[in-house]
């Protein structure tokens, strides 16, 4: 699988590093909407270290400044950074890449917000298409992904307090392309790009859930071990 970024994996930092800077949108608390840039940064934290006085904001400025990647569209995870999971998908010539981290102890259903969240947990997904796309098919394409990262996750069955949960509380979300003055218009479920992308994060999210699950397992049966 040839990936359209490098992928760098250091102690509590995933970064995905492309050559050219490229066309992106996303909800990153740093740099959200529609941004320039030429990688994304996971930056793996403790519960310890964002208590509510602290200014989450600031903790990624912090840590991006520490590794001179300032200009980094940055995700947060408490996640291990090391468990990433990537899929591609090709549809009709258009290649699309997912690359994601996956937790769901911060699981949610949408529509019923749980009061009292047990601790960090989240899915942060980086889709990126080998076409230039206009700015309303970057935001469409925020929607399929959703849809595919939603889709994995009832599939795989997880559910909290009996309720079966469709993402976290803290998802995010980051869609690339490259620049163009030319730029494709669309990317629904009908088009070539939703249906590449859409198949690469559902393979990607659905590989991070199953392995979460194992896991989240195994901690348990560590700490009854334990008890």
């Amino acid at each position: 699988m040839i990936l359209p970024f490098s992928i760098t994996v250091e102690p509590r930092l995933l970064l995905a590093s492309f050559s050219t800077p490229q066309k992106m949108l996303s909800w990153s608390l740093n740099r959200p909407g529609f941004q320039t840039a030429s990688s994304v940064a996971w930056i793996e934290v403790r519960n310890a270290e964002l208590p509510p006085e602290i200014n989450p904001e600031q903790l990624i400025t912090s840590r991006l400044s520490e590794r001179g990647i300032e200009d980094a569209i940055a995700l947060v995870t408490s996640r291990t950074v090391s468990q990433h999971h990537c899929a591609s998908k090709i549809v009709d010539g258009v290649p699309a890449t997912c690359l994601a981290t996956v937790g769901l102890s911060n699981g949610e259903r949408v529509g019923e917000r749980q009061s009292n969240p047990p601790r960090m947990g989240t899915i942060n997904t980086l889709l990126h298409v080998d076409q230039p796309l206009s700015s309303g098919a970057l935001t469409e394409l925020v929607a399929i992904i959703a849809m595919a990262r939603t889709t994995a996750i009832l599939d795989s069955g997880v559910r909290r307090n009996g309720v079966a949960i469709t993402g976290t509380g803290t998802d995010c979300i980051v869609v690339a392309a490259p620049q163009s003055e030319t730029s494709v218009r669309y990317a629904g479920m009908h088009t070539a790009v939703g249906e590449a992308a859409g198949a690469a994060v559902y393979e990607a999210i659905r590989s991070g859930v199953d392995t979460w699950r194992q896991d989240f397992e195994a901690l348990l049966q560590d700490a009854a071990a334990a008890g």
